[in-house]
């Protein structure tokens, strides 16, 4: 199994007083897990997340989560610059952050970016290091990998799976791009981490860590 970097345990980001934040996916495989028990100084979330926990930053890329939001969440939210001015009246909604790259390529139009890369994008914009849960990238059927499916502003839950390469290429390019920052993807520990987020400062770790 990969493990990356040797990792770092919390005394030791602690003893250099380091930044530490939570990049929240939401896929499967958080389920069951208290995210209140997971040592960081801040979080950063992704749309429906905050319907079971408050988050410090919300990044929602689809304005219909902008809105639901505003409805009952009253820290940052983050959004395309597509999207901005329908919130100008609201000061707490702002722009995901530029990306650390230019390209020309379609997974690099930042229009294609979704609000799971932009929210780690964001993460490492703010801290030294960041832990990444939720972020399954792949559905273990057929059918869309996400505890939010079925509900308001979701697709079906018999809606098929997503192609994640997209994804797995954007995330890599904000490891790639923080090479002092320190990343640690948690997951099962069946799931395979992509071949492009084998880097030094990368590291996985299985979610029973955080059951215990």
């Amino acid at each position: 199994m990969y493990q990356g970097r040797k990792s770092w345990h919390v005394e030791t980001i602690r003893y250099y007083q380091l930044m530490l934040s939570l990049a929240i996916g939401n896929g499967e495989s958080r389920s069951g897990i208290d995210l209140d028990k997971i040592p960081k100084d801040i979080t950063v979330g992704c749309n429906a997340v905050i319907r079971d926990f408050a988050v410090d930053h919300l990044v929602c890329v689809d304005r219909r989560m902008v809105r639901e939001a505003l409805n009952y969440f009253d820290q940052p939210i983050y959004t395309r610059p597509d999207w901005i001015k329908e919130f100008k009246q609201h000061p707490r909604v702002k722009l995901v952050p530029d990306l650390p790259y230019a390209s020309n390529t379609r997974a690099d139009d930042p229009f294609h970016w979704g609000s799971g890369p932009y929210a780690v994008l964001l993460a490492a914009s703010i801290s030294d290091t960041v832990s990444l849960i939720g972020f399954d990238l792949w559905s273990k059927d057929q059918h869309i990998n996400n505890l939010y499916k079925g509900t308001d502003n979701y697709n079906h839950a018999d809606h098929r799976a997503i192609d994640p390469r997209y994804w797995i290429h954007q995330i890599s390019m904000v490891f790639k791009h923080h090479p002092d920052k320190y990343f640690v993807v948690y997951n099962e520990k069946d799931w395979k981490i992509p071949e492009q987020w084998h880097l030094a400062n990368v590291s996985f770790k299985g979610l029973d860590l955080l059951r215990q």
